[in-house]
């Protein structure tokens, strides 16, 4: 099965926060866009396995 989650970004004083909307918890920051959009799918990642156990 496939879901489409939506990543959302957003910038703050400090550099950029991201989130999923469909995924509490799933939430990151980063100094940069790349260095948050890596972390967010992270943060997937380990929602993910915590929710499979």
């Amino acid at each position: 099965m496939e879901e489409t989650l939506t990543a959302m970004f957003k910038k703050s004083p400090r550099g950029y926060i991201g989130y999923v909307e469909e995924l509490p918890g799933a939430n990151t920051q980063g100094q940069t866009m790349e260095e948050t959009k890596a972390n967010l799918v992270e943060a997937i990642q380990l929602v993910l396995q915590a929710t499979d156990n």
